[in-house]
């Protein structure tokens, strides 16, 4: 097996080839956006309003003559962060829940398991609508949101993992030279029950994506004048006609970065051997 660790032999598949060199250039065009921006993604200039693709503006302009590429790149900055943060914490909750469920069981499993499966009955948009109600718009409230529906999706997950993990022979071996509750369970079952997640996490991504760019839609994620994919498409949806590329663009980004981050994960799938790494012993 090469000695290049999975991400970056997925990169050799075609597909997986292409679809990386889309991410890595979206992810850099938001983080270097304040450097390689050329104006400042507030910056109106209402006599340019509604103004098509240009050598000035290579995308054209919104309805105050903001550069539409500039905001593209500061709402990838948004989307991508916001996206990526929540599924974090959705995973880190999500994993500490399902394995301690899994380990202890009796009712606290069943207790976590079903408040899980109730959430777990419910659309992702429903129970992050109802959270960013409570919690208020905003990027914070859309990262909490966007967390908790997803964090029924890790807990299953994680305790099946470990439901099968724990009665391998590489956990009793280590229970029988004195290892603690605590020590197997950092040590031996959640490193080997992390792949499986970590793909389940990067798919995740892409909805959590979509999930943002509809709250983002809909006035209730990052608020004006921070630019957002979705709320960038919201303002477009009403000049669809007068001036289509405020809403054509930010909307390709948001499918071509989804469509991107599902095409690694494939590729991601075809090279982890998650079965090797479920059986290996820590």
């Amino acid at each position: 097996m090469s000695a290049w660790p999975a991400p970056l032999r997925a990169l050799r598949w075609p597909v997986g080839g292409i679809a990386g060199a889309w991410l890595i250039v979206i992810v850099a065009a938001a983080l270097f956006a304040p450097l390689i921006s050329p104006y400042a993604y507030d910056a109106q200039a209402l006599k340019e309003a509604y103004g098509s693709a240009s050598a000035a503006h290579w995308l054209g302009t919104d309805e105050f003559g903001r550069d539409l590429l500039t905001r593209l790149m500061y709402g990838a900055r948004t989307s991508l962060s916001v996206s990526a943060i929540a599924i974090s914490l959705s995973v880190a909750c999500g994993m500490v829940l399902g394995a301690a469920a899994a380990w202890f069981g009796g009712p606290f499993d069943r207790t976590v398991m079903v408040v899980v499966d109730l959430t777990w009955s419910f659309p992702e948009i429903l129970i992050a609508l109802i959270l960013v109600a409570i919690i208020g718009p905003g990027t914070t409230g859309t990262m909490i949101a966007i967390a908790v529906a997803y964090l029924a999706q890790f807990t299953r997950l994680t305790r099946a993992q470990i439901m099968t993990l724990k009665g391998e022979t590489f956990i009793e071996a280590a229970r029988s030279l004195g290892a603690g509750n605590t020590h197997i369970l950092l040590r031996h079952l959640l490193p080997n029950a992390f792949a499986p997640v970590l793909v389940a996490a990067m798919l995740a991504t892409g909805d959590a994506i979509i999930l943002e760019a509809t709250l983002g839609f809909f006035g209730l994620g990052a608020q004006p004048p921070v630019p957002s994919w979705g709320g960038m498409m919201s303002a477009g949806s009403a000049l669809v006609f007068k001036a289509p590329w405020i809403i054509v663009f930010p909307g390709l980004a948001v499918a071509a970065t989804v469509l991107a981050i599902n095409l690694y994960g494939d590729a991601l799938i075809a090279e982890l051997d998650i079965r090797s790494k479920l059986r290996g012993a820590g």
